[in-house]
């Protein structure tokens, strides 16, 4: 009955306390196996400790049944009571579910345990007997060991006592064979015999006093006396590599001999070995022309990476071989082994510069960074012994990689200068009837491509200079003042600058006498490709160096992109000002020429244009038709209705051409000449030699201005008659009827017309006109 009370006092704390549910929903421990056996056996001690007493907790070690009952007798309705009861009966079913379960899982082990407790019970019996018997048999062996060494001690103390006279014995007869065997060894094994006399030299001394050991100790210092005697003559052969060297030496500072003096024969020994490698390193550099007559060196024998390769292996090795001999030898004495050292590897980065010197074409770029990076990667070991040597070798990698890209800098000047040359004579060959050779158009993407792609493979190469697996890149030099100096200034902004410099040169630097002038296609072609440049390609140079060769921000200053922008604008401005300037001298020479070598007094009355003004027209629509294929058409003035129509007069653009001729007598050149200045003070000055725009309209405008100007003051210096001034106004009609459409303003060319013809009148001596109709006649028929 209490049992079953239990159960269901368990059953009903754990379905119906709040407590317990809480937990159970919580902590989710409830969920386990054998959790009811668990909360039948209640908290542990501690718990109960902890928690205080209540009657009323079916969990708690102070619970009350008869409390537990009234309480919830009162506090629970009816319908409440029933559900706690059905609550009730699960858990004692699922309780007994459980208990059965327990049985049945340690039944098997309960029965082991009882088989195992009954066997320990028999066993355990005979142990003891047997353990017995091994007590009293240990006894009587303790007993009968005492007895037998209490009989041998005396034996054993007198063996033991022969045993040391045995020893002392030996080690007495070691001694007496220590001569024997430093006179057997010191020939053939020096190394041995110094071993020898190493162990018994501290015994000798020791008991020198003794005649016997001393007169050991005074035949084994004579054989090492000649042993040291041997080892240095031995040690002045030239013979010796390194490691017999440090054996040889490491022998005599064994032997006490002075280490002073032997430091010295030891570096001088090192120097003879490493002065006979740096000889035969030299021995394969060409020797240099006494008479000095020859030009350029014979190439080397070998490549640069072989030099490289054999001085490293065999100079750097032996200097680093021979440097921590000497610091293992002498310790932390390098007062005299640093200069030593310092003075070979100079002479041996002054023979790798002759060797740098010797490649003088570009060659294999690749080649020659493997060749340095080897020669950095060699020399750092030796720099680990002696760092006073770094700065030099940084620098002479420095100087190759600079003496590299400068050469570059000269191959990318001669491959634009040849690609000039092909230019050139392209624009120069004669072209079979009826076949067009190549445009403009085609040439300047010819030359653009092939400059800018030249520079790319070049940066392509100097960018092995920083390459991450060598070994020389992560040098202060090559991550900052190599990539902006050397790359982005000496290179890229240095043939840019050149480039622009080398453009400018055909408009500014005088022609040599009997040297061929640049033709003016190629003026026009240099124009658009420096103006190409300022607009696109600089940019993008500097921004492809940039992301190759990244500057540091504390590094050197740098050339902006603008004021690149600026010189390459300034090279295409005075390059389009000089082609204005050639192709307007040619036409105003054929107008010059037309004018001095007729006779404008005795001249017959024109009847048609003269050829010199179709030539002019016919020149300048050539030119139109060339500008027009590398430069925009620009922005023209707005045109009047009869541009093409305009009367031509002799006094004044406007006025019309026949309202002064009727009254025109020979007393009123005064007159008209004095309505010509008053003209010219209403009229807009024309600039003949501004600079011209970046368009085709700008370009032709400045061409025209300056043939028509060479006309009018040619015009000025002749003296015409009647006819010679009809001429000049039929010419100019002409020229106004197919000149204006090419100027930018159609005002500029009727000006200059209007001064010609103006001259013209003044100039002669019947200024009779001739009538507009029949001008138009003629040039209509012309």
């Amino acid at each position: 009955m209490a049992a079953a009370t239990a159960g269901s006092g368990a059953g009903s704390g754990a379905a119906g306390s709040p407590e317990a549910t809480g937990s159970s929903t919580g902590g989710g421990g409830w969920r386990r196996p054998h959790g009811p056996l668990q909360r039948y056996y209640g908290p542990s001690t501690a718990e109960a400790a902890e928690a205080p007493p209540d009657p009323t907790d079916i969990n708690g070690p102070h619970f009350d049944p008869e409390v537990f009952m009234t309480k919830v007798r009162s506090e629970c309705p009816l319908g409440q009571l029933l559900a706690r009861e059905a609550a009730l009966s699960r858990e004692i079913r699922a309780l007994d579910s459980d208990m059965q379960t327990l049985l049945y899982e340690n039944y098997n082990k309960f029965i082991s345990a009882t088989d195992t407790i009954r066997k320990m019970k028999v066993d355990f019996r005979h142990m003891e007997a047997e353990m017995d018997d091994l007590a009293a048999n240990m006894a009587a062996i303790s007993a009968s060991s005492a007895r037998v060494s209490a009989a041998l001690q005396d034996r054993h103390r007198r063996g033991a006592q022969l045993a040391g006279v045995q020893a002392l014995l030996r080690k007495l007869q070691a001694l007496v064979e220590v001569p024997g065997r430093l006179r057997r060894w010191a020939g053939t094994e020096p190394a041995r015999a110094l071993r020898c006399h190493a162990r018994a030299r501290a015994v000798l001394r020791h008991y020198r006093h003794l005649p016997s050991f001393r007169a050991i100790e005074d035949e084994s210092h004579a054989i090492m006396a000649e042993l040291a005697q041997r080892l240095r003559t031995r040690l002045r052969e030239e013979t010796l590599d390194p490691k017999e060297l440090t054996e040889c030496v490491e022998m005599l500072l064994q032997l006490e001999e002075p280490a002073e003096e032997l430091s010295e024969e030891f570096l001088s020994q090192a120097g003879t070995r490493l002065e006979a490698e740096l000889a035969a390193l030299e021995a394969e550099l060409p020797t240099a022309d006494p008479s000095g007559t020859a030009t350029t060196p014979p190439p080397p024998a070998s490549d640069i990476l072989d030099f490289v390769d054999r001085g490293s292996s065999a100079f750097v090795g032996t200097l680093c071989q021979l440097a921590g001999s000497y610091r293992a030898l002498f310790g932390g004495d390098t007062g005299r082994l640093e200069p030593f050292a310092a003075a070979l590897a100079t002479r041996y980065f002054a023979l790798l510069e002759r060797r740098l010197a010797l490649e003088r074409g570009l060659g294999d770029t690749s080649l020659l960074v493997r060749a340095l990076d080897r020669f950095h990667r060699r020399l750092r070991t030796l720099l680990e012994l002696l760092p006073t040597g770094a700065d030099a070798a940084a620098a002479l990698v420095a100087r190759a990689a600079r003496e590299r890209v400068d050469r570059y800098l000269r191959a990318l000047q001669t491959f634009f200068l040849g690609c000039l040359g092909d230019v050139r004579q392209a624009l120069a060959a004669p072209r079979p009837p009826g076949k067009e050779g190549p445009g403009l158009p085609d040439l300047l993407a010819t030359l653009a491509a092939s400059v800018l792609g030249q520079l790319k493979a070049v940066l392509a190469y100097v960018q092995l200079f920083t390459a991450r697996d060598v070994a020389f890149a992560s040098l202060p030099y090559f991550k900052g003042e190599f990539c902006v100096t050397a790359v982005r200034e000496g290179l890229v902004v240095a043939f840019v600058r050149w480039l622009c410099r080398t453009a400018r040169g055909f408009a500014d630097g005088p022609a040599e006498r009997g040297a061929p002038a640049a033709p003016p296609a190629l003026l026009l072609l240099l124009a658009r490709l420096c103006l190409d440049y300022e607009n696109s390609t600089i940019s993008y140079i500097l921004t492809l160096t940039d992301e190759q060769f990244p500057p540091q921000d504390s590094g050197p200053a740098m050339t902006p992109g603008p004021a690149l922008c600026a010189e390459a604008r300034a090279a295409a401005q005075r390059l389009l000002d000089h082609y204005v300037q050639v192709q307007g001298a040619a036409v105003a020479q054929m107008l010059r020429k037309s004018v001095e070598t007729r006779d404008w007094l005795g001249t017959v009355e024109p009847r048609n244009v003269r050829a010199v003004m179709k030539r002019v027209v016919e020149d300048i629509t050539a030119i139109d038709v060339q500008v027009g294929q590398l430069f925009e058409e620009g922005v023209r003035r707005a045109q009047s209705s009869d541009s093409s129509r305009r009367a031509f007069s002799v006094y004044s653009s406007s006025r019309a051409p026949g309202r002064y001729a009727p009254s025109y007598t020979p007393s009123a050149p005064m007159d008209t000449h004095l309505l010509s200045n008053i003209q010219k003070l209403f009229s807009e000055r024309i600039d003949i030699f501004s600079p011209v725009e970046f368009n085709k309209v700008s370009v032709l405008t400045g061409i025209i201005k300056i043939s028509l100007k060479t006309l009018l003051e040619c015009v000025r210096l002749r003296t015409l008659g009647r006819f010679g001034l009809q001429q000049v106004q039929v010419d100019g009609h002409y020229l106004q009827l197919y000149l204006w459409r090419f100027a930018s303003d159609e005002r500029v060319v009727q000006g200059l017309l209007d001064e010609v013809a103006a001259s013209a009148a003044h100039r002669c001596l019947d200024p009779v006109p001739m009538e507009h109709s029949v001008v138009e006649l003629i040039c209509e028929r012309g």
